[in-house]
C-alpha cells in the first residue's frame, strides 16, 4: 500500500515529493544509483525480483521524473485488467526514463495508452513528466510544467489528469485510481500534514535538513490499527488507513541460492555503479521469485525528491530493512544525491552530476 505525495507549496521549491514504498522486505532491490540506459543517464534504485529491473521512482539528468503505485485487480472477468500481470509494472516508470528528450509527456501518455504499451501489465498509476520551469505568468507567478498521471484506467490520452502546474497545492496518490472519489484516510492525511510542515517550516525559516527531517516524519506516520489475528489477506484492507506500514506477516522466508548466471539478458549499459550491483547480487544468496512475495510486508523505502527554481535536485532514499530482512536504525543507510537538470530553462546543456554524498 504504497503512497506518493507531492506539492507545491513551498516557495523555494518547485516541486515537492514523499513517497513510501510498501513491499515484502526481502524482494531484493538495489540502492540508487545511477545506470545509462537509451542514452539516458538514470537516478533509481532498481528491482531485482524481475527480469525488466524496473523501479517505483526514478529521475533523468535531463528531468524526466517518474513515480509509480500499484492497485490490485480483483474482476477476475476483465480480460483489459489482468488479476497478475504478465508484465513488470516497473517498467513502466523506466518506459518514461528512457524516452528520447524530444519526446513530451503528452506524447509518451499517448504512445504508451494508445499503442497498448499497458497491456498485460497489472493495475497502476504512473505519475511522470517533465521536470521544466515555465516562464513566469504575467503577475510574476513561477510555475512548473504539468505532471501527468497515467493509469491503466484511462482508455485514451484525452483521460489523463494533469497535476501540479499551480503554486500552493498538494497531491496524494496511493494503491487506487486517482480518480476514485473515495479519498483514502492514509492521502488524506498524509495531505494536510505535508501542507502543515511546509507552513511551518516557511513560518520559521528553517532550511532543507530540517525540512527534510519533517518530511520523513510525514512519512513515518503510523496509524495503523491491530491486526488482532486476522489473516493478511483481511488485515491489508486495513492498510489504507496508514502512511508508515510497520512489519507485518511472517518473520521466517528461507533464502533460495539464486543461480550466479540468473540475471537479465537485456540489461542496458551499466555504469560502475550498476555493476557493483550485479555482482552483488550474483554473489548473494536471494529468495525465489514465490518466496520474495511472502514473509515480512512493510514499508521498505521512503525516497524524498526536492527540486529547487535553478533545478537543482536533491534525491535522499532511506533503507529500513537490509537484505536480509534486519531492520536499519532511521537514516544509518540514507543515500542523498544532488545534481542540476539539463535543460530546466529550455538550453540544451545544464550542469554536470554533482558527486554522491552518502549520509
Amino acid at each position: 500500500m504504497c503512497i506518493v505525495l507531492v506539492t507545491t507549496a513551498h516557495p523555494d521549491y518547485a516541486l515537492i515529493v514523499l513517497d513510501n514504498r510498501d513491499e515484502f522486505v526481502l524482494r531484493p532491490t538495489s540502492r540508487p544509483h545511477w545506470w545509462t540506459s537509451h542514452h539516458q543517464s538514470i537516478l533509481s534504485s532498481r528491482d531485482l525480483q524481475r527480469a525488466e529491473q524496473g523501479t517505483w521512482t526514478g529521475i533523468t539528468k535531463t528531468g524526466n521524473f517518474a513515480v509509480l503505485t500499484n492497485y490490485r485487480e480483483t474482476d477476475t472477468h476483465d480480460a483489459k485488467h489482468p488479476i497478475q500481470g504478465t508484465r513488470s509494472r516497473g517498467g513502466m516508470v523506466t518506459a518514461w526514463l528512457e524516452a528520447p528528450n524530444d519526446e513530451s509527456t503528452e506524447m509518451f501518455a499517448r504512445r504508451l495508452l494508445e499503442a497498448e504499451g499497458v497491456q498485460g501489465v497489472g493495475g497502476f498509476s504512473l505519475l511522470c513528466g517533465k521536470l521544466r520551469r515555465r516562464r513566469d505568468t504575467v503577475d510574476g507567478e513561477r510555475e512548473l510544467e504539468p505532471l501527468a498521471i497515467i493509469s491503466n484506467r484511462c482508455d485514451s490520452s484525452e483521460d489523463v489528469p494533469w497535476i501540479a502546474e499551480k503554486r500552493g497545492e498538494v497531491y496524494g496518490l496511493s494503491n487506487t485510481s486517482y480518480s476514485d472519489p473515495n479519498v483514502w484516510p492514509k492521502v488524506q492525511m498524509g495531505k494536510e500534514m505535508v501542507l502543515d510542515v511546509v507552513e511551518n517550516v516557511v513560518e520559521h525559516g528553517l532550511g532543507e535538513e530540517e525540512l527534510i527531517s519533517k518530511l520523513y516524519d510525514v512519512l513515518d506516520t503510523d496509524t495503523l490499527p491491530l491486526q488482532n489475528g486476522r489473516d493478511f489477506e483481511e488485515y491489508i484492507l486495513e492498510l489504507k488507513k496508514s502512511i508508515f506500514i510497520p512489519s507485518i506477516g511472517q518473520t521466517e522466508t528461507p533464502p533460495i541460492q539464486l543461480p550466479a548466471d540468473e540475471i537479465a539478458t537485456a540489461n542496458p549499459t551499466l555504469t560502475k555503479e550498476s555493476k557493483e550491483y550485479e555482482t552483488e547480487l550474483k554473489e548473494k544468496e536471494r529468495p525465489e521469485p514465490a518466496a520474495a512475495m511472502t514473509g515480512i510486508y512493510g514499508t521498505q523505502r521512503q525516497t524524498i525528491i526536492l527540486v529547487d527554481w535553478e533545478g537543482n535536485v536533491t534525491f535522499r532514499e532511506r533503507a529500513l530493512w537490509d537484505d536480509k530482512g534486519n531492520k536499519i536504525k532511521r537514516g544509518e543507510a540514507d543515500m542523498t544525491f544532488r545534481f542540476g537538470i539539463e535543460g530546466w530553462n529550455g538550453e540544451s546543456k545544464g550542469n554536470d552530476v554533482l558527486p554522491i554524498a552518502v549520509l
